[in-house]
């Protein structure tokens, strides 16, 4: 053998060993934020769903199921949207459902091939945007709000479009400085999307971010905080909220009033998908197509306090706009786009 042919031989063999030692390596753990045991028949088969959704907000749902099909064991996990993404992508979760509001992350998931196929008729029945290839489907449909303090307005009126936001933000800095809360979307896969999905819709959103970039906003990795904050006094307002987090947080004759945008109103679709490497894809489907059906949507309305999939609801409203579930989410999550896309957010909202 030729000295040149060994040397190859032996760098393809290098190369080999290393890569095998790469598949070989632990997955980077996954790091919970709650984690919930329903116990269903002792012995019986467990099924376990990973979600963005906390624990008490599911849980309604969870014990409906759990009627019918007793023998189940649920465990119920919640991580961040990236956690989830991560966890799924490298191999560090087990789940066979994966629930999460970050539609951008999820939809790559599946058009990577890392979601098995489902069809049932439950799935069938959703609206062509609210699924995507039995892979990817929308369980609930919801608002993306503003909501405001109406005592920190001091009497001036309640914004109802971006430009009006942005208008009261400008004329009146000392009432809101320090004491605007939106997502971060380099911490929150939610905030990235919702960020990206404004800045699509319309260029008001980058004048909005500068404005509140002159103004110390507070970023948030979730929605619930930022209502925390609110509720303590602490923001007079969050822009870019999940609607049914403030809805259920927020008493409805309080002095914190709800708002969806009149010139536009992003309505998230929460999604779910089934992971190729799920141990049990057959319970999974089984929670699926139960959290789809006419029992489980109202459920998931009346119980849980997320809106169900209305696709009537969302053609009486032009200013609601379903994000939805097709290929036009995987643009800005190319990246180089990504990274510029962050880098003039942050040149806007992190003004010094």
């Amino acid at each position: 053998m030729r000295r040149t042919d060994l040397a190859a031989g032996l760098r393809r063999l290098c190369l080999a060993l290393l890569a095998a030692a790469a598949l070989a390596r632990p997955a980077a753990a996954l790091t919970l934020e709650e984690e919930t045991l329903f116990p269903g028949t002792p012995g019986g088969p467990v099924l376990t769903v990973l979600s963005t959704t906390d624990t008490a907000i599911f849980q309604p749902l969870v014990v409906a199921f759990q009627a019918r099909r007793p023998d189940i064991t649920l465990r119920y996990q919640v991580a961040g949207s990236q956690e989830v993404f991560a966890a799924v992508h490298d191999g560090a979760t087990e789940a066979d459902l994966v629930i999460s509001s970050a539609m951008d992350l999820q939809m790559k998931l599946a058009n990577d091939g890392f979601a098995a196929p489902h069809h049932a008729a439950e799935t069938a029945a959703l609206p062509p945007w609210a699924r995507w290839r039995d892979q990817l489907f929308a369980v609930a449909q919801e608002p993306v709000v503003l909501i405001v303090d109406r005592r920190a307005l001091g009497g001036l009126a309640v914004p109802r479009t971006r430009a009006a936001l942005t208008a009261l933000l400008r004329d009146h800095p000392d009432k809101f400085r320090g004491r605007i809360g939106t997502y971060d979307p380099v911490r929150s896969g939610a905030g990235y999307l919702f960020a990206t999905q404004d800045a699509r819709q319309s260029d008001s959103f980058w004048r909005l971010a500068e404005v509140m970039g002159a103004l110390a906003p507070r970023l948030y990795a979730s929605s619930a905080t930022m209502i925390a904050d609110l509720r303590a006094g602490r923001l007079a307002l969050a822009y870019n909220v999940l609607g049914s987090y403030a809805a259920s947080s927020l008493p409805p004759a309080g002095d914190v009033q709800i708002i969806e945008l009149q010139d536009f109103t992003h309505i998230l679709l929460r999604t779910a998908l089934i992971p190729r490497t799920a141990p049990t894809p057959d319970l999974a489907a089984a929670f699926l197509d139960f959290l789809l059906s006419n029992t489980g949507q109202q459920l998931m309305a009346q119980k849980a306090g997320l809106p169900a999939i209305d696709e009537a609801a969302l053609a009486a409203d032009q200013s609601l706009r379903p994000i939805r579930l097709d290929p036009g989410l995987l643009v800005y999550l190319d990246p180089l786009k990504r990274r510029r896309f962050l880098a003039e957010w942050s040149a806007a909202l992190r003004q010094p």
